[in-house]
């Protein structure tokens, strides 16, 4: 494994080989080898969200505590989800935005239920009075590599409902409470454009959200608010080790030959978030390492 620390995009952060990893789904951080960074000792803020109310899914950990971070430290309170199993994740996220000198309120939840979904939201409006950013975020994920055959109707329901249900129950619940400027920010995936075969049931939601997010943005550009995503390419999170049979080449593949780190795609979310993206809705920004995307 090489060491980061040029700035040479190429070597700014480790490169594989990694060691070799497996772990139990949902994965966690402390585990990995190496620790993603989220941008605890890099991520500085410049008052871009300043009393702005953001809503994370999947904030735990991964892209979610990073985005979580960046929002804190540019001065937005955050509710963030996570499940159960990953309480010990949560609560480090939350020291996180606390350290920041902002507000985090944790909402252990299961975003499959929509009665689920409507307490994320409930949650939001009751703490916060409105809901300023929506980040939808949490993903799931299983590699087959034996094949469609190999897609359990347990593990395409489970797909579907995450990626794709929790995202449109909690956009149709929280839109009365986001106010004109708000803005809602999805997670899609360079798999979204460039499906592996091992990820098929993951790569159909994400090519759906997508499409998603573009029909959203322009129903909803007449109440002024902004709807785009961001779509990471390879990505160092817990949800690699305990989703994919082989980390140890993971994210090779990109033209930076590395993986990225969530701490790299926050800024993504920040300035989608920012008044400073005001003229940009139904986009796509694509944090892919290099891999070139539609």
């Amino acid at each position: 494994m090489t060491e980061s620390g040029s700035d040479h995009p190429t070597r700014r952060q480790p490169q594989p080989p990694f060691p070799q990893q497996d772990d139990e789904h949902p994965g966690y951080t402390d585990r990995m080898s190496p620790r993603p960074d989220h941008g605890e000792e890099s991520y500085e803020g410049s008052g871009r969200l300043t009393g702005r109310k953001a809503v994370i899914t999947g904030g735990d950990s991964g892209i979610g505590r990073a985005v979580a971070l960046a929002f804190a430290r540019e001065g937005a309170d955050v509710l963030l989800t996570y499940l159960p199993e990953e309480e010990g994740e949560a609560r480090e996220t939350v020291r996180l935005v606390e350290d920041a000198g902002r507000r985090a309120v944790p909402l252990a939840c299961d975003i499959r239920e929509e009665a689920e979904c409507g307490r994320v939201v409930e949650a939001a409006a009751g703490e916060f009075g409105r809901i300023d950013v929506l980040i939808n975020n949490a993903a799931y994920q299983m590699s087959q590599p034996d094949g469609i055959e190999a897609v359990t109707t347990d593990q395409f329901d489970r797909v579907v409902r995450t990626n794709l249900y929790g995202m449109f129950w909690l956009t149709k619940l929280a839109l009365p409470h986001i106010p004109e400027g708000g803005t809602i920010i999805n997670t899609t995936s360079v798999q979204a454009y460039k499906p592996s075969p091992h990820l098929l049931d993951y790569a159909m939601t994400k090519g759906a959200i997508v499409t998603f997010t573009q029909g959203l943005a322009a129903m909803l550009i007449e109440r002024g608010i902004r709807v785009n995503a961001v779509a990471p390419g390879p990505v160092w999170t817990p949800l690699i080790p305990s989703t994919l049979p082989d980390t140890s080449e993971f994210g090779k593949q990109s033209p930076l030959g590395r993986a990225g780190q969530p701490a790299e795609m926050a800024p993504a979310y920040v300035f989608l978030a920012s008044p400073e993206s005001s003229y940009i809705t139904a986009e796509i920004i694509n944090a892919t390492g290099g891999t070139p995307l539609p």
